[in-house]
């Protein structure tokens, strides 16, 4: 049976539940050829490259065949940082069975470690040094264990540490079930295979050479709380012809299409929760150039053949390089150049290094844009498309009526001056004004700002131009028109005020919400 979901395992359902947390939604190559053998029981060697998904692949069995609250499975990892990532990720894949899991490395005060085993743990990952001193010290104790896991064995046997697990196995009951992960398999590892494993199954995923030289790849650093407002000063900066955006769950897609469309942008998402129909309508639409921000899920967006993709965003860095590659993969095809951005949080640092190790390729840092540097860009992007137009001939018929009939009321001007603010997204046309402001000269010079605050915050025009006025400093009568919706606002300023409203009314409490203050989107 070719394996789709991981449902198709017939695992515990608290498993499943799990695993879609962790925003898994298909089993890659490395998950569908080992569980199905390790909740069979057979022992496993598998030659895989860190970031193809091992550690679940032996992670969803382990969890699935917990049967007590007794010290049932051990993992031997080379390094303390590969200790806690994948005590960390068994930890979420057992979470809904209530999987206790230790990880244990030198370091450490061993007495921690020590009162750790003994209020009772399930599995325990550690290095080899520091498993073998608990173990000759006898805090530990392997009696009850079924299975052992051998995990970057090659680094393991670079280290020297070969000798050390073998001491460890000896530990072992013989009847237990042996897992053996590595990148590569030099003779002494195959030599230790043999002598500690029973008939043990070889299963081999190596990736491929994965890069695209004509892809520009870039990543920028940002927090999580701020990651939809600096997507959208990255948009803006690059302009876009048409950007596929990925992000980790169909939860992540939803959510940041609402955002998205918040604030003026055409998007929508792609995912396993649509229909066949919903998804042909959605590619259909994105084809067509009916929306400019597809967000997907890896799987979703497997098997799309979209033209002229001009940037790949992940929106969440993927846990393995493999998606990676096949993400930005999808632009910069047919010799054409493309754009991928990468955003990551801090702590994800570690998954950036991994991609670039596999890539054989430095993926460089950029800074999230400022507001001002997005402006000018716009403007420097309207110019460039300005002048081509210019340079041709244009014989659309309904442009130069409609230009001949606003020319018998308004100078060319005034016509050409309207037609820029419309390009620039400065239109205003849907505001309503809330008579703070009478000066229609003004307007014309006006930035509009989108404010994530509104009428479930119990909040009024007064309220809003109150706090702008007091918090930078301005006059009262000089803040235009004011659109109050359910979770967010609508604030027109003046243009040379606009940069010290950015910075002088970020962050602050308004109405018991932390202001979130940016430019707003007008496009149609």
């Amino acid at each position: 049976m070719k394996i789709k979901s991981f449902a198709d395992f017939k695992i515990n359902k608290k498993i499943l539940h799990a695993v879609v947390d962790m925003g898994f939604e298909a089993p890659s190559p490395i998950q569908s050829m080992t569980i199905p053998l390790l909740l069979s029981g057979k022992d496993v060697i598998g030659q895989a490259q860190t970031g193809t998904g091992k550690t679940a692949a032996f992670g969803i069995p382990i969890v699935e065949k917990i049967t007590s609250r007794e010290l049932q499975a051990l993992i031997i990892t080379p390094t303390r940082e590969l200790a806690i990532q994948i005590a960390e990720e068994i930890k979420n894949i057992g979470k809904y069975k209530r999987i206790n899991v230790l990880p244990i490395y030198g370091g450490q005060p061993i007495e921690r470690q020590i009162r750790g085993i003994k209020r009772g743990i399930q599995v325990i990952v550690g290095t080899p040094g520091r498993i073998l001193d608990h173990l000759q010290r006898k805090t530990l104790n392997l009696n009850k264990i079924n299975i052992v896991v051998l995990d970057e064995a090659d680094e393991m046997l670079d280290m020297g540490f070969i000798e050390d697990i073998e001491n460890i196995l000896s530990y072992a009951p013989q009847t237990r079930q042996t897992i053996l992960f590595s990148a590569t398999m030099p003779p002494e590892l195959l030599a230790l295979a043999k002598k500690y494993m029973n008939n043990p199954e070889y299963i081999s995923v190596i990736k491929e050479q994965i890069t695209v030289p004509t892809i520009e790849q870039y990543y920028f650093e940002s927090k999580e709380k701020n990651k939809v407002e600096d997507l959208c000063q990255v948009i803006d900066m690059a302009q876009p012809e048409k950007a596929l955006i990925f992000c980790r769950t169909k939860k992540r897609v939803d959510s940041l299409v609402e955002n998205l469309r918040i604030r003026g942008y055409i998007a929508d998402g792609l995912h396993g929760g649509l229909t066949q129909r919903q998804r042909e309508k959605v590619m259909q639409n994105f084809r067509k150039g009916n929306i400019e921000l597809l967000v997907a899920t890896d799987v979703a967006a497997r098997g799309l053949d979209i033209d002229q993709l001009s940037h790949v965003i992940n929106f969440d860095i993927p846990q393995d390089p493999e998606s990676y590659v096949h993400r930005i993969g999808r632009t910069g095809r047919a010799g054409r150049s493309g754009v991928a951005y990468t955003f990551i949080t801090p702590e994800e640092y570690k998954h950036l290094r991994a991609i670039e190790k596999v890539i054989k390729q430095r993926v460089n840092r950029k800074n999230i844009p400022t507001v001002m540097e997005t402006l000018e860009n716009k403007k420097s992007y309207l110019y460039k498309r300005l002048l081509k137009l210019l340079e041709q001939e244009d014989n659309n018929k309904q442009v130069l009526d409609l230009l001949n009939e606003l020319s018998g009321h308004y100078s060319y001007q005034k016509i050409a001056l309207a037609a820029l603010r419309l390009c620039f997204g400065d239109d205003n046309q849907e505001s309503s004004n809330n008579g703070l402001s009478s000066d229609s000269n003004k307007k014309s010079d006006m930035v509009r700002l989108f404010l994530n605050i509104g009428k479930v915050n119990k909040i009024g025009p007064g309220d809003i131009a109150r706090s702008i006025a007091e918090g930078a400093s301005i006059p009262e009568n000089a803040i235009g028109s004011i659109d109050i919706f359910d979770r967010f606002s609508f604030v027109e300023v003046p243009a040379n005020l606009s940069e010290k409203v950015f910075q002088l009314m970020q962050g602050i409490n308004l109405k018991g919400k932390i202001l979130n203050i940016e430019p707003a989107k007008n496009r149609k």
